[in-house]
């Protein structure tokens, strides 16, 4: 038998439906010597970075009580089997490759070796990916998560329902009874119900579904989440699965959270972070992502025309300095913003034309053409000075703000105007050829 990695899956974070049986039995024949090939009903994956120290320890003690629970549940049968997948992240301490080294001793272990993606969640989701059960699970590598409560999760998953449909999901819980955690400082018991509290006011309908959204211990029926496109941020997947996946009856087992016996913890703030952003995306149900990509651009040339925008200030005030407070010419605040404005009008328009309009300009050659976008932006721009023009004279005259000051906020206000209109009139790209 080859022991050899498992190929990294590529491409969408999507899991697959399983081949139908016909199907199944027509490549074993095909590709299989005749021997009885064991069906795999049950996939457990093991999402590891730098577990080195605990992992032979781990898999001995998963392997071994997987083994008896299926030798004793399916003795009669016989064909129906599990497998053990480790996941693990490109370890600085070559976790995969002691995972390697087990694999003659356990058949049923399965490694695979992530290099250019990290992160629990999108590790869980390449292994179910790599996997081969209906039954798909996920337990932590660092030996918190007691291995014994698989079989009563197991047999949640297994047990018959004549009356009721299928459980989809079982979730190992700190929060139900017999479950809890073994040394939880306040601090951490606090952030934790924290976490949980925000969750139910950002997702009420997922997160409120089971008493322990937080954990990182369960089982889901692979038909839930099959075809359903995933997204996952941070270390939470029971959230996504909740959140993405077809999750119809849910049932919950109690266990002990324990401390850790090698190695070092990986919380971080980061992964707090992580989860509030989890949580919002599958509020949004895409919908950021989708007005993000529709504004990515226009909000390229925003920035580029707010700069522009601060050149334009900075002509402004000096003319406005130089027409309504030089002794020699001493105008009103009014005319002398008139006139600096229009030297400004004139600055961002030679900018715009250059850089954040360039590629539209670009195809629209001639001087022709660059007069009539001076003049349709200067139109555009003749609004924004009045409207320039009317905040800064309430600021000055009425809320007694400083003139340079009012002028600045006056200016602000206006830019998003000036570009929202020349964006569309004035560099528009129905007139390129």
């Amino acid at each position: 038998m080859s022991h050899s990695l498992v190929s990294v899956p590529l491409g969408a974070f999507q899991i697959n439906q399983l081949i139908s049986i016909t199907e199944s039995e027509l490549l074993v024949k095909q590709n299989q010597s005749s021997q009885q090939k064991e069906q795999v009903i049950f996939s457990l994956i093991v999402p590891t970075y730098n577990e080195s120290k605990n992992l032979a320890q781990l898999v001995e003690v998963l392997s071994r009580l997987l083994d008896n629970y299926f030798n004793e549940k399916f003795d009669e049968k016989g064909e129906l089997t599990y497998e053990l997948i480790i996941v693990d992240d490109d370890s600085l301490d070559l976790t995969w490759q002691v995972g390697l080294d087990l694999m003659p001793n356990y058949p049923k272990l399965r490694v695979m070796r992530r290099q250019g993606e990290k992160g629990l969640s999108t590790a869980v989701i390449r292994g179910w990916q790599a996997s081969q059960g209906e039954i798909l699970g996920v337990i932590d590598g660092d030996l918190q998560h007691p291995p014994e409560t698989l079989t009563q999760m197991l047999d949640q998953m297994l047990a018959p329902h004549a009356d009721l449909p299928d459980i989809d999901l079982v979730v190992a819980s700190r929060h139900v009874e017999g479950g809890g955690v073994s040394d939880w400082g306040f601090i951490r018991r606090v952030l934790s119900r924290g976490a949980q509290m925000l969750g139910l006011l950002i997702l009420p309908n997922v997160i409120g579904r089971v008493s322990d959204p937080m954990s990182g211990y369960f089982m889901v029926r692979r038909n839930a989440i099959a075809n359903c496109a995933m997204n996952p941020l941070g270390y939470k997947i029971l959230i996504e699965v909740l959140g993405r996946g077809q999750i119809g009856k849910v049932a919950e087992v109690g266990y002990v959270f324990q401390e850790r016996q090698e190695g070092e913890s990986k919380v971080t703030w980061r992964q707090y972070v992580d989860y509030i952003l989890h949580l919002l995306r599958l509020r949004s149900r895409g919908r950021i992502t989708k007005i993000r990509q529709k504004l990515q651009v226009p909000l390229k040339r925003f920035l580029s025309f707010g700069l522009v925008g601060l050149s334009g200030v900075f002509v402004d005030m000096v003319i406005l300095y130089l027409l309504s407070d030089v002794s020699t010419l001493a105008w009103g605040l009014t005319r002398s913003k008139m006139i600096s404005s229009e030297v400004a009008v004139i600055n961002n328009f030679l900018w715009n034309d250059l850089w954040t309009f360039r590629d539209i300009s670009s195809q629209q050659v001639g001087w022709r053409k660059r007069i009539r976008r001076f003049l349709k932006f200067n139109f555009i721009c003749l609004f924004g000075i009045g409207l320039n023009i009317l905040i800064l004279n309430f600021l000055y005259n009425y809320l007694h703000i400083n003139q340079y000051l009012a002028n600045l906020i006056a200016i602000a206000i206006v830019t998003i105007w000036n570009f929202w209109f020349n964006l569309k009139l004035s560099w528009r790209v129905t007139q390129t050829k």
